[in-house]
Parts: structure tokens; C-alpha cells; sequence
């Protein structure tokens, strides 16, 4: 809570819902409007607003308050105060759930699976996550190291992941690759991988957590290295290659379990 705590502020201002990962979540649920879904882990309520905007009704669980203070109310959209390992819903309550780079902050990510497909037992759950192996090819690494060791201790890998979810649910998984485009309204950790400019920003870095636990140090020499490598032409360089790229595959995935 103490890390949330932190990185609360502000959060809404860096971090809002990217209307392509949106439309892939409801592809993959493949609910009609009008259907329950569940957004566990659900933060400021970014998502949840934005799919109840396309006509669902929405369950937003989140056990920070002060995350849910920032969300944007919306008639759809209604608020549970809990951690995803013990969801006060009766069994099958919603038709659907979703997970948004939420997976990584549950305590039991066994128990939290077991509740989210309690809740959800007929439908499908779709799970937004990161492959952590993926994390030492990216070149925001090289400028802040505590990326790799943060990511490799954080982020769960997501084969385990869908063995834990095949075991508990009986259900199938499937593991499903988003390519990142360059121009993200949703500024998590990879999204600047063609604008490395926004890592420049201090709000965009609050809005990601593992910048708010790099060491002082390693921050002010990382972001000082950046700007003189942007301005020096180093970084273009090194990485210029990445501009003429459409796509880009940092490791982030969506796992289906249907």
C-alpha cells in the first residue's frame, strides 16, 4: 500500500486508458454490451471507465483508496474496496474479468486467480501482463539497470502464470503477444520505446512504479546520462533504429483464460 501510496498522485494525469488495448480486452471477453465485468486490480479506474463507455457495467475492485479517490465517476461503474484474494461477491457474479498490469501487485496470486474465477465462471477472464524475460532487451535498462532486478523480483513469468491459472480454474489459457505502438495514452514503463524524451518527465516516471523505487542516485545518474544522450545524439545513435519502426514487442502479453 505504502508504494501506491506514493505514486497516487498524480496518476490519472500519465496514465489514461489507451482506446487500442481497450478494444482488444473487449474483443478477447467477447461480451455483448450490456454484460457484468469485473476489474480487479482496478487503480484509478482508468479502464473500467473506458469499457463501461462502450456500454458495460462495471465492478471495480481495488483495495487502495487513495487510488480509487482519483476516479472519474461514471453510472456504470461501481466500487469494491478489496483485494482480489478475497472479492466480497457471491460466486458467478459477472460475465467477464479483466486484469490491466494489475497481476504483479496481488500478495497470492494463486488465491486472487482462485476468487477472480469464482466470480467468474462462466466467462472469460483476460489478463494485461509483462514477460519479464523481454525486460534486458529493452534499452530504458541501460540507463536505469534496477529495471531488470525490479522486473525479474516483481513481474511473475507468464508460462508459470498460465500453469498456476490452468491448474486452479481447469480452464484453457492462451498467451497472446501486444505490440506496442509509439504513440500510448497509457504511459507504462515501455510506452516511451520510440519518444525516450517522457522518461525525462518526472510526472510520467511518477506514474510508473519502478522508478519510485530506484535508488535516489541511480535515478539522478540515469536521467542525467538520458538527456545528454538525446542531446548529444548518442541515443539516436545507438537506438535510432526504433524510428522507423511501426511496432514494437517489449514483452507485454494478454492472457486468455476461457
Amino acid at each position: 500500500m505504502t508504494l501506491y501510496n506514493a505514486i497516487a498522485k498524480g496518476y490519472n494525469s500519465t496514465r489514461q486508458a489507451d482506446s487500442r488495448i481497450v478494444d482488444r480486452l473487449i474483443e478477447l471477453l467477447d461480451l455483448p454490451p450490456g454484460k457484468k465485468i469485473a476489474d480487479v486490480g482496478a487503480g484509478t479506474g482508468n479502464y473500467s471507465k473506458a469499457i463501461a463507455q462502450r456500454g458495460y457495467e462495471i465492478v471495480a475492485i481495488e483495495p487502495n483508496q487513495r487510488m480509487q479517490a482519483q476516479a472519474q465517476p461514471h453510472n456504470k461503474v461501481s466500487w469494491i474496496t478489496s483485494a482480489a484474494e478475497s472479492i466480497p461477491l457471491p460466486d458467478d457474479t459477472v460475465d467477464g474479468a479483466i486484469i490491466m498490469l494489475a497481476l504483479h501487485h496481488f500478495q497470492n496470486i494463486s488465491e486472487a486467480i482462485r476468487e477472480i474465477d469464482r466470480i467468474t465462471t462462466a466467462g472469460k477472464i483476460t489478463i494485461f501482463a509483462f514477460e519479464q524475460s523481454k525486460i534486458p532487451d529493452f534499452w530504458l535498462t541501460d540507463y536505469f539497470p534496477y529495471f531488470i532486478q525490479d522486473t525479474l523480483k516483481t513481474f511473475p513469468n507468464t508460462q508459470e502464470i498460465a500453469q498456476i491459472i490452468k491448474q486452479i480454474t481447469h480452464k484453457k489459457v492462451e498467451i497472446l503477444p501486444f505490440l506496442l505502438p509509439p504513440d500510448l495514452s497509457d504511459l507504462f514503463a515501455a510506452a516511451g520505446w520510440q519518444k525516450p524524451e517522457i522518461y525525462l518527465d518526472s510526472s510520467v516516471r511518477q506514474g510508473i512504479s519502478t522508478f519510485s523505487k530506484i535508488p535516489d542516485q541511480e535515478l539522478e545518474s540515469g536521467v542525467n546520462r538520458l538527456a545528454t544522450d538525446l542531446n548529444n545524439g548518442i541515443w539516436l545513435q545507438k537506438y535510432g533504429q526504433l524510428k522507423q519502426q511501426e511496432m514494437y514487442d517489449a514483452g507485454y502479453r494478454i492472457l486468455v483464460v476461457r
